[in-house]
């Protein structure tokens, strides 16, 4: 998988060489397994303070103390947990996965779109070293990034067209209460992370739909009792050019409460406009506020984004615009394996027609509400859940919202996923 360029291999070669010089002076230094994160965006509180994006592996209802741990990645918000490991090199590796299909019927669907949709989600595969000076993470398969408010996209064309059959590996190298990690990351922004099976819901949200999800580049963590601090240089939305700085600050009041300030921005400026990379938020700043409860039966998880996409006309952004918005991730675990996650939000971009601002959402200075729920049932590595949600667009210019002319203002949405944890 090509994920770095030139100038960033001969970073992590000398970064490799120096860290094995200091490790193999101090060999009673060496982190266990578990005791640093994975390195991704802000998760509920229960996990150890010392984690730079703290995990949630609360115990579900109903599960055994005596169930084996989560491993560190994939991340993951729950209600879903990764399967118990599968050992291989005489438990040196640790190797888990993910097969789901996706059924999907929505209303007013666009131009281009279908009415219904039938399609494999995951079918991915997890390699990971977690113990030792150097470890390394390896995620490789099929998957599918379904978000609301936007068209569906096929298996087949997500895989070609955004992240390819290797979506996320790096490798992480340790000492103590610092880590390094380079390749291709997890980003920092938001709170929702990429794929469906790590996530509340099985669609992503509004303001998941103004953040990247994956970064190519270098990330450090540091940890000191409560506080914790991350920093990456990355390309952004995919862009291979390494021109954005990211960086997230969390404080852990306690093991049921925390508070991150995440931002993030590119630094330069680039012209690229895919699927992978568009162009307007590419070259983009992002900023979240997101606290996070996570108690009992619980987790509640408000924040706030703020996103600028400034004034360019060389790259083609001839009047900047932005965003405000809001959401509340919540879940509650019921006994017998089941649960039901919800989360409401709302975003509202500025500018406006007349002023010739680019389109962030529905239009110049049009904005969205949404309501998703999702029940759940898991039992043992199976799991079976569904979306029911609603997109609601204000202020929307004509053409550029939903149905075969884009004027409707209303999208429902149904949506089942089935499939193992193994």
């Amino acid at each position: 998988m090509k994920v770095i360029r030139k100038p960033v291999v001969q970073v992590l070669v000398a970064l490799t060489l120096a860290w094995s010089s200091l490790c193999s002076a101090q060999s009673g230094s060496a982190q266990p397994s578990g005791a640093t994160s994975a390195g991704s965006r802000t998760e509920v509180a229960s996990a150890s303070p010392s984690d730079p994006a703290p995990q949630d592996q609360s115990t579900p209802s109903g599960q055994k103390a005596t169930d084996p741990t989560p491993l560190p990645m994939p991340s993951m918000m729950g209600p879903l947990q990764t399967a118990a490991p599968h050992e291989v090199e005489g438990g040196r590796l640790a190797v888990t996965g993910v097969l789901s299909g996706i059924g999907l019927t929505q209303g007013n669907h666009i131009t281009g779109d279908d009415a219904t949709h039938w399609d494999l989600s995951n079918a991915q595969i997890f390699v990971q070293k977690t113990s030792g000076w150097w470890q390394f993470y390896l995620q490789g398969g099929a998957y599918n990034l379904p978000a609301i408010g936007l068209p569906f996209l096929s298996t087949a064309d997500t895989i070609k067209n955004i992240y390819g059959p290797f979506p996320q590996g790096y490798l992480k190298l340790v000492k103590g209460n610092f880590d390094v990690k380079i390749g291709a990351l997890p980003t920092l922004i938001g709170a929702e992370y990429t794929f469906s099976f790590e996530n509340m819901n099985v669609e992503r949200g509004l303001l998941w739909n103004q953040e990247n999800a994956v970064n190519r580049g270098i990330q450090l963590d540091w940890t000191h009792k409560k506080l914790t601090a991350s920093f990456s240089w990355n390309d952004g939305f995919y862009s291979n050019r390494y021109t954005w700085l990211t960086g997230s600050l969390t404080y852990a009041f306690n093991s049921s409460n925390s508070l991150a300030f995440v931002a993030g921005g590119n630094a330069g400026a680039y012209a690229k406009n895919t699927l992978s990379t568009p162009l307007f938020l590419n070259n983009s700043q992002i900023y979240n506020l997101i606290y996070t409860y996570s108690k009992g039966n619980w987790v509640v998880q408000p924040y706030f984004q703020y996103t600028n996409v400034p004034t360019n006309p060389s790259i083609g952004i001839t009047q900047g615009a932005g965003t405000k918005g809001g959401a509340v991730l919540t879940t509650y675990n019921f006994k017998r394996s089941f649960s039901i996650s919800a989360r409401p939000e709302y975003i509202k971009s500025t500018g406006s027609v007349t002023n010739g601002a680019i389109n962030l959402l529905y239009g110049p200075g049009s904005g969205a509400f949404a309501f998703t729920v999702t029940p759940c049932y898991h039992k043992s590595s199976f799991f079976l859940r569904g979306d029911v949600a609603i997109v609601h667009a204000t202020n929307m210019t004509p053409g550029s919202g939903f149905g075969t002319v884009g004027l409707s203002t209303n999208q429902p949405r149904g949506v089942v996923e089935a499939g193992f944890m193994f």
